[in-house]
């Protein structure tokens, strides 16, 4: 045993107590009142500080306020789709509206993707479409997910071989979408199916889907091993414009007025919990990268996202492709909450989610305040 310090040796006239052994009765009574006096002290002091925290208004006690994070893990895709992503990146203006936060950035192919690396930590929050983010929130009983603003809207189309002119054709066909899911392939099969085709999440069917990178689609379609892809820009551009493909289905005729979205901005919960004023930042940074791509000339802009495609995608887009893949794209933080319940029910249609209330995917709430304006949650959420 050790020796015992001599500050915690018992002094002159006091008795050392030890474990198991007998105190005569007086000396326990005497314990016994002072263990009960400074219980009932501990208990006016609880009562008192119970007391000053709820009698003044009523008022709860200060939760400790939030902190900006060290770092923010942003992830996007390689798409015209996601310009947002890409100049607000490249142009360091989300990094600017950070400030002290890091930012570090992902690149994905597809949705699906995007959302197993959010909801495991890898990232914070990312750019991607609206149905991974409703098959998440749904999954997660609304615990994983909130959308937080919206990014493009349009630039989605079926491109197939010039052999085929009508929805009767593609019986017995294999097509791709960028992956099982993901906003395009919910697309295509809620489309086949209004068509009177069977499509299977196995790839069997009438119509045989294959979810494939766009990179490798394109390929395919050149190599006569696909018969067409629903796919996003720049892909649905590339397709027609490096491999013949025509257009079959430009996704914008199938929505009212011609609004879809392509591609919104989401955010953990936990993270936007924990850090609110970094979200906010981020949000500020995306709002500005919106405004830019939308006074931009014409010659900036597809310079600015084909500088980004080459250092992510290993060369730039041609001249003609970037400016057809812009012209069909428009860029608005309006996530166009309106059209949700549709993509839900799209999304239930093409076998890849079940029904759900969504109500709460959305918190518009900083994308207000930091625009000034209100953007409409269509009463899934908080605006």
């Amino acid at each position: 045993m050790a020796n015992t310090p001599e500050s915690q040796k018992p002094t002159s006239g006091t008795k050392r107590i030890v474990a198991g052994q007998k105190q005569p009765k007086a000396k326990r009574r005497r314990v016994l009142e002072i263990g009960l006096a400074a219980g009932l002290v501990l208990l006016i002091g609880a009562g008192a500080a119970v007391a000053s925290v709820v009698s003044n208004n009523n008022q709860a006690a200060p939760v400790p306020s939030a902190t900006p994070a060290a770092e923010l893990k942003l992830g996007y895709f390689s798409n015209v789709t996601h310009a947002p992503a890409l100049v607000g990146t490249s142009k360091g203006i989300i990094a600017k509206e950070l400030g002290e936060t890091k930012l570090s950035t992902q690149v994905f192919n597809a949705g699906p993707a995007a959302i197993e690396a959010l909801n495991a930590g890898a990232i914070d929050a990312t750019y991607i479409g609206p149905n991974p983010a409703i098959n998440s929130f749904v999954k997660s009983n609304g615990e994983s997910v909130s959308i937080i603003a919206g990014a493009a809207a349009g630039g989605a189309q079926l491109v197939v071989k010039p052999e085929i002119n009508s929805a009767a054709d593609l019986k017995g066909k294999i097509l791709a979408s960028p992956q099982l899911g993901g906003t395009q392939d919910v697309a295509l099969r809620a489309w086949l199916l209004d068509q009177g085709f069977k499509t299977n999440t196995d790839g069997s069917g009438d119509v045989n889907i294959n979810p494939t990178e766009n990179a490798q689609s394109l390929k395919l379609f050149q190599d006569g091993k696909l018969d067409g892809a629903w796919l996003p820009e720049p892909w649905a551009s590339r397709l027609v414009l490096e491999a013949g493909a025509k257009v079959l289905v430009d996704e914008k005729d199938l929505w009212e007025k011609g609004d879809f979205t392509t591609t919104i901005l989401i955010v953990n919960k936990k993270f936007a919990a924990e850090h609110p004023e970094t979200v906010k930042a981020l949000l500020k940074g995306h709002v500005e990268s919106v405004n830019w791509l939308n006074t931009a000339s014409a010659e900036e802009k597809a310079s600015t996202i084909n500088a980004v495609l080459k250092d992510t995608a290993g060369k730039p887009l041609p001249a003609n492709v970037i400016t057809r893949a812009l012209q069909n794209i428009k860029f608005t933080t309006d996530p166009l909450a309106g059209t949700y319940k549709k993509l839900l029910d799209d999304g239930v249609k093409a076998g890849t989610t079940k029904e759900a209330d969504i109500n709460g995917i959305f918190d518009l709430r900083a994308l207000n305040e930091v625009e000034g304006k209100k953007t409409s949650a269509a009463g899934l959420g908080q605006d």
